[in-house]
């Protein structure tokens, strides 16, 4: 599987030229470079059973390698390579399904959670909930599971700071019902329901995969002292917060079929994979 045309060259360009000039063009100084990338439909095919997936082999050949290039040493004129997998699964659940390289970062709950890979596990940010956001929290709990009650193969799945009502499995009768009454719990209780790809997510946080891309390229910038450029690539509604986030320069890649702010497509995780390697190829010379 290929990246269509458009998005090879729009990742090559996205890598920089294959060599400096000496003086260096402005617009190709020395930066930092921010890889993110959605899990769930963008690297692992999506799956009745969230605990079963896994990325496919090129995807997963694609991050170890990535990864690999980000640690490299970097040379006083070279630039800076960052990973980061950005989901709405929780931290733990993200780094156990993704086997994620050391180096790379994490964000679960679509910002509400981050933490980076190390060789000894996940050195992840605690995440401290107010008083009222636990009795919020409880409520919102109790709420979904009534909204998921009696209706065939809806579940709720609970995280640290947010429940998640899943209708995979649900014929489309009980899943609207679910669905409609999950919104009736987030209004209630003041707070946002986003919507994705058969889930209703509620969280007593306020985030979005878009404040957290944000926020990573913030952390990285100080971190190197250096403009970043942000390549983001995901499939469903709660990517095109992140979509929406991105500056002249940054790249976004919509995986798979549907609308989107994203100004390049692919068609899979395979087909992401080969862009990934386009842009390991460039960034290796």
């Amino acid at each position: 599987m290929t990246p269509t045309d458009d998005a090879a060259v729009a990742a090559l360009r996205f890598a920089g030229p294959p060599d400096r000039v000496d003086p260096p063009d402005p617009a190709t100084a020395r930066c930092a470079r921010l890889v993110a990338l959605d899990f769930d439909g963008t690297l692992a095919p999506l799956v009745d059973v969230p605990s079963a997936a896994t990325m496919t082999p090129a995807a997963r050949a694609a991050v170890d390698r990535l990864a690999a290039l980000a640690a490299r040493p970097v040379p006083p004129s070279g630039d800076v390579l960052r990973l980061a997998l950005v989901s709405g699964r929780n931290l733990t659940d993200l780094a156990a399904r993704s086997a994620a390289p050391a180096g790379t970062w994490l964000v679960g709950s679509h910002g509400a959670e981050t933490g980076r890979v190390t060789s000894h596990g996940v050195d992840a940010a605690d995440l401290h909930l107010s008083p009222e956001q636990d009795a919020t929290l409880a409520a919102l709990r109790a709420g979904m599971a009534d909204a998921a009650a009696g209706r065939r193969g809806a579940w709720v799945q609970d995280k640290p700071s947010a429940a998640v009502l899943h209708t995979r499995l649900s014929p489309a009768p009980d899943a609207e019902a679910a669905v409609a009454a999950a919104d009736a719990v987030a209004s209630r209780l003041g707070l946002h329901a986003m919507h994705g790809k058969d889930v209703v997510e509620v969280a007593v946080v306020p985030t979005s995969k878009g404040i957290a891309v944000e926020r990573l390229r913030e952390e990285t910038e100080e971190d190197t002292g250096l403009r970043t450029l942000l390549l983001y690539a995901g499939d469903d509604t709660t990517d095109e917060a992140a979509f929406a986030v991105l500056r002249p320069g940054d790249l976004g890649v919509k995986v798979g079929p549907g609308p989107t702010l994203a100004a390049h497509r692919v068609a899979d995780a395979d087909a992401l994979a080969a862009l990934l390697r386009t842009l390991a190829d460039r960034l290796e010379h």
